[in-house]
């Protein structure tokens, strides 16, 4: 392709909406353009690079044995009210309403819609298993989109949903799943891990979710690099401290118990402030409503309660206890509640683990204005259980082996489900087994960020002049360019660049009228694997300078006669490294 003939239009300024270094250099290189907040144009650049993306996952889903299908993006509401979501999926869903007054949604995951073609065609067991993929535009109504295409409210994404007679028939088509995306993001070039997550909106059990480590990416992960125990943060378990049970046993070794005055200090930071201790010697006491009944979760005043983990740990979902289940109860406003005299009035009380080492320190009195300070909870109030409660952080011990876990930052790529019948039941979409009976489709649903794996490639392989694409999906493979706009050097570019095309290497030539600076500021930004250089060499020696742009101080000069051989050598060592079949 001629760049004199491409639509391409490279920034030299930063735009101010761009806060990642990824998100900049798609903005300056020509690849994207924003049209609104969190909504994108692709222009040419970025569409050559999608579509290979696009090729790669349509290649593993494809051998993997998943059949490719196209779903509407508008979506009735009372699919979604048969299993809930309407309501529950809140103001991520993208809702409009017909001139007929019906509601829809623009469709951020297609769970109830598949669910309703299956249940509407399929019948019987002898019809099993099969699973149906999609590559198309989704959307969410995301708060604070950010890093371009990262977290955007209008995205591409490949979601894919198995149909099995059982469990059993499940596993074997989550494993396909797993091990097909960990090709797709090998071939991308994405070092992603495998982590335990949280289902969160979309449901079911077992799942996990592909993390590809970047420092500023929006999600935590956390590790054990003795075991390889990992999960992302919403999902990190932790052991306790090898104190925990030494802690169970211990005698009280703090002042009595002391009611102190303390007007208007609610939070943590201002209770703390006021009577002059630290934040991790207060526990917070925080009341939830446990299908009916009232839970008093406790962690210390430095940490941050998990809600997933307490719902698992109780087994059923949980809310927010509002302010006045919490007055009815305590007798005190929001922001005062304790857990001194609590297990009387019927509340369960469950502590983390933390909190069992912890003794002299300060809580709500359920009074307002006032605190409890010299509390110790063996003496003064009794806890029902002790569990892992809180985030997990850096440090905290390994579930599976005890060894100290590490924590650093990562964007997701994948996300992979068990989902059961946690559709196919409430939407009664069954088959008929072979004894007869009526049986609920056993499901898994499978999502992958198309326009995320760009813009995750493009965080992850760039320096300071730009970005650095691995072969597979960049948008060309080889950059051509001569240093002049006229002359000998541009005749001897036009010959090589029809030599090129003739090996298929897939080609840019820089033809334009402008100056060798500008040239190779848009060669760098954009970051063709591959570069070829027509300039003060060719004049002195008649050799053409060849470099990669992930090694562009290493550059190899070659007669031009070598040229093709050369470039054509290079892309099958690119290759070779994440995609062999090509290579």
């Amino acid at each position: 392709m001629r760049l004199s003939q491409f639509f391409f239009i490279s920034l030299r300024e930063t735009p101010a909406e761009a806060d990642l270094i990824g998100h900049q250099f798609l903005l300056r290189g020509g690849f994207i353009r924003r049209l609104s907040s969190g909504i994108y144009h692709y222009l040419p650049l970025a569409f050559r690079s999608l579509n290979k993306i696009i090729h790669i996952v349509r290649e593993e889903m494809n051998r993997a044995g998943a059949q490719e299908v196209l779903l509407p993006v508008l979506h009735p509401a009372e699919l979604w009210q048969e299993t809930g979501r309407w309501d529950q999926y809140g103001e991520l869903l993208m809702r409009l309403t017909d001139r007929q007054g019906r509601d829809f949604c623009l469709g951020p995951t297609h769970e109830e819609v598949i669910v309703d073609l299956v249940r509407r065609s399929v019948r019987s067991y002898r019809q099993l298993p099969f699973n149906l993929y999609q590559i198309a535009t989704k959307f969410r109504d995301e708060l604070r989109p950010r890093g371009g295409l990262i977290r955007a409210r209008e995205f591409l994404m490949k979601d894919a949903y198995s149909f099995d007679r059982d469990e059993a028939g499940l596993e074997i088509s989550f494993q396909k799943m797993k091990e097909a995306y960990e090709r797709i993001f090998c071939r991308c070039g994405l070092n992603a891990i495998v982590v335990e997550a949280e289902a969160g909106a979309i449901g079911g059990t077992d799942n996990l979710e592909f993390m590809v480590p970047y420092p500023e990416g929006e999600d935590r992960l956390l590790q054990c690099h003795q075991c390889g125990y990992a999960a992302n943060r919403e999902r990190a378990q932790r052991s306790p401290s090898p104190s925990f049970q030494e802690a169970l046993q211990a005698t009280v070794n703090c002042p009595t118990l002391e009611k102190v005055f303390t007007p208007q200090q609610k939070t943590v930071e201002q209770v703390s402030g006021f009577l002059g201790v630290a934040p991790c010697q207060l526990v917070k006491t925080l009341l939830y409503d446990a299908d009916g009944q009232l839970v008093a979760a406790l962690v210390p005043g430095d940490k941050e309660l998990n809600e997933a983990k307490l719902q698992r740990f109780l087994g059923q979902p949980v809310k927010m206890a509002d302010a006045h289940a919490i007055q009815t109860v305590t007798g005190a406003s929001v922001g005062y509640s304790g857990p001194v005299g609590l297990s009387e009035k019927g509340v369960r009380m469950i502590a983390d683990y933390d909190v069992a080492l912890m003794s002299d320190f300060v809580v709500g009195a359920n009074e307002d204005d006032h605190h409890f300070i010299h509390t110790d909870w063996r003496r003064d109030f009794s806890i029902d259980d002790f569990a892992d409660l809180r985030f997990a952080e850096a440090g905290d011990l390994c579930p599976k082996c005890q060894s100290p876990l590490s924590e650093e930052r990562a964007i997701e790529v994948g996300h992979i489900f068990k989902l059961g019948t946690y559709y196919s039941e409430p939407m009664r979409a069954t088959f008929v087994d072979e004894s007869g009976q009526e049986r609920p489709f056993v499901m898994g649903c499978y999502g992958i960020g198309i326009s995320r794996i760009l813009a995750t490639v493009a965080e992850t392989y760039s320096d300071r002049d730009g970005l650095i694409f691995p072969i597979t999906i960049a948008p060309f493979e080889c950059w051509l360019m001569s240093v002049e706009g006229e002359g000998e050097l541009v005749a001897v570019a036009e010959e090589l660049y029809h030599h090129l095309l003739s090996a298929r290497i897939e080609v840019a030539y820089d033809d334009r009228l402008e100056s060798a600076g500008v040239k190779f500021k848009d060669m760098d930004l954009v970051g063709a694997p591959i570069q070829v250089i027509v300039g003060r060499h060719y004049r002195a020696e008649q050799k053409v300078e060849i470099r990669l742009r992930e090694r562009r101080d290493q550059p190899v000069l070659v007669p031009v006669q070598k040229v093709r051989e050369e470039v054509s050598r290079l892309r099958s060592e690119l290759y070779q490294r994440l995609d062999p079949d090509k290579g």
